[in-house]
């Protein structure tokens, strides 16, 4: 079943900035945050220096709302009109797939659903109104 539904902040490479703006501004509270920098090693595909601080994903709480952020990663072009995606968070991957399934109907599959080091089920659409998605599986821990 769904377990929520959040705003998600795309940064172009000033994430930990932003993160800290929000902290500031807001009262946000840093529930974590990882960098690219955190991620396991892939040897096929070396880490560029330029990489290893951005934010691969930061998760915040203000007040009882919740609110990611991540940064681009470099070379990756940095949209205007993508700065915020909605994270939908889904306890089941077998339905994280199908709701993913529904949503790319005339639409556009960014990154296919997938098994993530984070995630057994993770996958990013823009449906067929522009309206972006990371379909995430929350997996019990």
């Amino acid at each position: 079943m769904i377990i929520g539904i959040v705003p998600y902040l795309v940064t172009n490479g000033n994430g930990q900035e932003a993160v800290k703006f929000y902290q500031e501004a807001l009262g946000a509270e840093v529930i974590s945050l990882q960098t690219f920098g955190d991620m396991p090693a892939n040897p096929e595909y070396p880490l560029p220096e330029d990489a290893k601080d951005r934010v691969l994903n930061a998760q915040m709480k203000i007040g009882n709302a919740s609110l990611m952020l991540s940064d681009t990663f470099p070379g990756h072009p940095y949209q205007l009109g993508s700065q915020v995606t909605i994270a939908l968070l889904v306890n089941d991957a077998a339905e994280a797939a199908e709701i993913f399934e529904k949503l790319q109907v005339d639409g556009k599959v960014t990154m296919p659903i997938q098994e993530t080091f984070w995630s057994s089920a993770y996958g990013q659409v823009t449906d067929k109104f522009g309206i972006e998605w990371q379909v995430s599986t929350e997996d019990k821990k």
